[in-house]
């Protein structure tokens, strides 16, 4: 195989996989909130890389001192750029990397409420977990509804 070709199809491979994931910060409006984030259990605050999904979600347990534990699935946000590419280029991509976390979360598990945004600059949007969802967390760590 030539140099070059090579060289390039590891740089795409490369990037392709690195693609796959992406960086959140994660803070609390409380200081001794402990987080458990499905597969991983994130100091609050902290900046963390998860992987990117189509299908998957991430349920959270989120426990503020004094306050009942906080269940829910974090927000994501749908990469239609990526759909597009993976249509024209790698469709099997689809299957793993159409929704990514957003960069920034903010868990107020006093309020039950989960803000994110896509800029540091941005205004908090704000998410209330569903009924539903937060019975599929509970579920997911095992803990039973009150």
């Amino acid at each position: 195989m030539h140099p070059i070709l090579k060289s390039t199809g590891t740089l795409c491979l490369v990037a392709a996989l690195a693609a796959c994931s992406s960086m959140t910060t994660i803070s609390s409006t409380s200081g001794q909130t402990r987080l458990a984030l499905k597969n991983t259990t994130p100091t609050v605050p902290s900046t963390v890389k998860l992987k990117d999904t189509s299908f998957g979600n991430y349920e959270f347990k989120a426990i503020a001192p004094g306050h009942d534990p906080f269940f829910g699935i974090l927000p994501l946000q749908f990469r239609g750029g990526r759909l597009a590419l993976d249509i024209l280029f790698f469709a099997p991509a689809t299957m793993f990397n159409l929704r990514s976390v957003f960069p920034f979360y903010e868990i107020d598990a006093e309020q039950g409420v989960i803000r994110y945004k896509e800029n540091q600059a941005d205004a908090w949007m704000e998410y209330h977990p569903s009924a539903a969802e937060s019975e599929r967390a509970r579920h997911y760590f095992g803990a039973s509804a009150k």
